[in-house]
């Protein structure tokens, strides 16, 4: 159902209601090659390492399932079928488990995803940007919905407050407006990132004024950057159909997003947690140590 969503204005006075629709689908952009993680990433996709016990886009589909969606879309390219035979069914190996006795281990492989949720696979057949990703999941989205993209590369730990999409459904449900996930990074690597340029950089969540990709540090219009979290609307779809290629030579999300600023609301969530960039070496690694003794922390209270 509809949830109705009072907009207030800085007064605290109701200046109208709108009827928002559930969170529902997620795109997962996971076509990139992974060149950073040769020569593991020759034969296996970089979203498949695994973080622990789980490939990194396991703890990427938790965090969406978490949030509420029931429909999960993942782009990919021609090297990608490891995600697709990861969430499908494996009747030879369940039926190997069940013959062993093996009960536990059979409920972990038959619950990676659970029943009510449905998996697509669209492919992406040139590395053209995570805006031409994010493209090629259109048809799966409906013109008057809200849908997420979740990057798996930055993996989040939300802690007791949730995972940072649910903390960001909640601002969108507070609001009615796209949201993106935002944090503080040195000014020397926001060359790496989009970043945006707050209306108040004070006031929670942040009104975006202006969003730049990979802005040189002296142009950076602050050093408060996107990472790997959006909740959109289909307008953002529509710019993107139109949209030419940005940094890199790659159509942007970012530039897209620009386009809709003056006609759509969009804030910044500095999200609860801490973000590793599994897509580099070093903060795999730092995920990997942090989640094991998590994990095996928890372990040692059972």
């Amino acid at each position: 159902m509809p949830l109705s969503c009072a907009i207030v204005c800085g007064h605290g006075l109701t200046v109208g209601v709108i009827d928002l629709k559930p969170l529902k689908k997620a795109i997962f952009p996971v076509a990139g090659l992974g060149t950073r993680f040769l020569p593991a990433t020759k034969s296996i996709p970089k979203e498949m390492l695994t973080i622990v016990d789980r490939p990194i886009i396991h703890y990427a589909v938790e965090e969406a399932i978490e949030a509420g969606c029931e429909v999960l879309i993942f782009v990919v390219g021609r090297s990608k079928q490891a995600i697709v035979d990861y969430f499908d069914a494996n009747p030879e190996l369940e039926a190997e488990l069940e013959a062993k006795n093996k009960v536990e281990a059979l409920e972990i492989v038959r619950n990676i995803i659970p029943p009510h949720v449905k998996c697509f696979f669209v492919r992406q057949a040139k590395p053209l940007g995570l805006g031409h990703a994010v493209l090629c999941a259109a048809d799966l989205i409906g013109d008057d919905e809200p849908f997420a993209v979740v990057l798996p590369d930055d993996l989040i730990d939300g802690y007791n407050v949730g995972g940072a999409l649910s903390q960001m459904l909640e601002v969108h449900q507070d609001t009615g407006k796209a949201v993106l996930a935002i944090e503080k990074v040195p000014m020397s690597q926001v060359h790496q990132y989009g970043v945006i340029r707050p209306l108040d950089a004070k006031h929670f969540p942040m009104q975006i004024t202006e969003i730049v990709e990979k802005p040189k540090a002296e142009d950076a219009p602050s050093n408060w950057s996107v990472v790997g979290r959006y909740i959109l609307t289909p307008d953002v779809l529509e710019a993107l159909k139109t949209q030419e290629a940005g940094a890199g030579g790659e159509i942007q999300l970012t530039d897209a997003i620009a386009k809709c600023l003056p006609s759509e609301g969009f804030v910044g969530h500095p999200f609860q947690g801490k973000r590793f960039d599994c897509g580099n070496k070093k903060g795999f690694l730092e995920a990997n140590i942090h989640f094991g003794l998590k994990q095996g922390l928890t372990e040692s209270h059972e």
